[in-house]
């Protein structure tokens, strides 16, 4: 289950890859949120010009058990829509620098506050116990997702597990060949669709090597094939800006994924963490 359930963010990220029958009932449910908690499962299905198994499979493919939950769940993201009226917004030309600071400052915020409505509880336990229990870590990124592996790298070096990023194609498929049970390797990418990520992940796939997928709340070929998936958030908003956000809840997933680890590993943690700091501290001074 999610942290902070929130079944409109998980309609907006889904839509685009739901199927048509799917998509009209998620299209109808955003453009008539007030009328929803209303309506019967029938009644939506007439609406929507489906049918009530459709309906009910939407709710499925949403995370939902049944209509009643899918309703519940509805109604609470209403109430938590009436609390926050600060909506995503895009870098416009010409603002002024305080408009900048203040809408860039608001969008990373929602990014993290949204990824938490769509970020599983399980699946971020289950990366860190095969975090905790893996030979070798190699992260997986391109672009901007190349730069939160890096991030990672250096978090779990940190405490000394053996990791690495690998972020340009060629290296990638190299790094993934070389894989072997007992190792973990985690892809980094926002769409879950690029090029270079899959192709390393076909060949991950064979070796026997956990996979683990920091990805948007959506069907993709990278989530669909990941052992444990982690989901980001991300504003609608223009190629201008929308990396921005994207980074932001990834290095958040990262994190946390850090901050599991070593909390559950306090005691050898501390004494990484002490030698680290004592030996950066030492050539500053």
């Amino acid at each position: 289950m999610s942290i902070h359930d929130n079944i409109l963010i998980k309609i907006r990220e889904m839509k685009d890859s739901l199927t048509p029958v799917e998509k009209m009932v998620a299209e109808y449910v955003l453009q008539n949120l007030e009328e929803i908690p209303h309506l019967s499962i029938k009644s939506l299905a007439q609406l929507t010009k489906t049918s009530d198994a459709s309906v009910l499979r939407f709710c499925k493919t949403m995370g939902y058990s049944g209509y009643r939950s899918f309703i519940v769940s509805i109604s609470a993201s209403l109430g938590s829509m009436e609390e926050q009226k600060d909506p995503y917004t895009d870098i416009q030309p010409g603002d002024d620098l305080s408009v900048i600071i203040s809408n860039t400052s608001r969008n990373n915020i929602k990014s993290i506050e949204d990824t938490l409505s769509v970020i599983d509880k399980n699946e971020v336990d289950r990366a860190v116990q095969v975090l905790r229990q893996s030979n070798r870590i190699v992260f997986f990124g391109i672009g901007a997702s190349g730069l939160v592996g890096i991030d990672a790298e250096q978090k779990f070096s940190r405490i000394n597990k053996m990791c690495h990023t690998y972020t340009d194609g060629h290296s990638q498929l190299t790094a993934a060949t070389l894989l072997e049970k007992g190792d973990v390797a985690v892809f980094i990418s926002n769409s879950g669709n690029t090029i270079e990520i899959l192709e390393s992940l076909e060949i991950t796939k064979k070796t026997g090597a956990t996979i683990i997928a920091i990805t948007k709340y959506n069907k993709s070929e990278l989530a669909d094939k990941a052992n444990i998936v982690l989901n980001i958030s991300t504003p609608e908003l223009t190629i201008r800006s929308g990396a921005m956000g994207s980074r932001i809840a990834m290095l958040t997933i990262i994190d946390i994924l850090f901050a599991g680890v070593a909390s559950a590993e306090y005691k050898n943690v501390k004494k990484y963490l002490t030698k680290t700091h004592n030996i950066i501290a030492s050539k500053h001074r």
